[in-house]
């Protein structure tokens, strides 16, 4: 459960519940719960899904949302634990077990979504202090993967070829 997409996955469902009253202004109580509801519910989550990218996107059928709404249509969840049905329950997250089902599928949808969503551009993603340091002073882009090896990286399939163009925002 050390993953990228469990971790995405855990925010989609904190997410969730944050738009549910009691949890606004209590985060750490928010933050726990999510951990705990989402690692009894992960283990229900097809294995496919668990490893949903960008990249994995056309070989899940997960291209569009309308795609994505349509495979969750027909997902069964019969095997969610009791006491995560239980507990969403008692927090009046659910009146029952369909509910519950309800509930997973719409944190599942928004995960999906944005699993297999395209990388940002890079160049979109500037921030206002160095990502090393810290400090707060001119920065500029450097490329994670130098360009010079693009076509080598890609022909011997090192990295995605989304991740090619990534960048990180440093001071000199």
């Amino acid at each position: 459960m050390d993953t990228t997409q469990f971790e995405l996955f855990k925010d989609c469902l904190a997410s969730r519940l944050f738009n549910e009253p009691g949890f606004q202004n209590d985060t750490d109580e928010l933050s726990d719960f999510a951990s705990y509801l989402a690692s009894e519910a992960w283990p229900v989550v097809p294995q496919a899904y668990q490893a949903a990218t960008y990249e994995e996107r056309g070989a899940l059928g997960l291209g569009s949302d309308a795609e994505i709404e349509q495979t969750l249509e027909s997902l069964s969840l019969d095997a969610l634990s009791p006491s995560f049905v239980d507990t969403l329950i008692s927090y009046g997250q659910a009146e029952d077990t369909d509910d519950a089902e309800k509930f997973v599928k719409k944190v599942l949808e928004s995960y999906l979504e944005q699993a297999v969503a395209p990388p940002p551009v890079w160049s979109s993603t500037r921030t206002s202090e160095c990502e090393i340091c810290e400090r707060e002073v001119p920065l500029t882009y450097h490329h994670l993967i130098p360009r010079s090896t693009h076509d080598k990286v890609l022909k011997k399939g090192w990295h995605p070829e989304s991740m090619i163009n990534k960048v990180a925002w440093l001071c000199r």
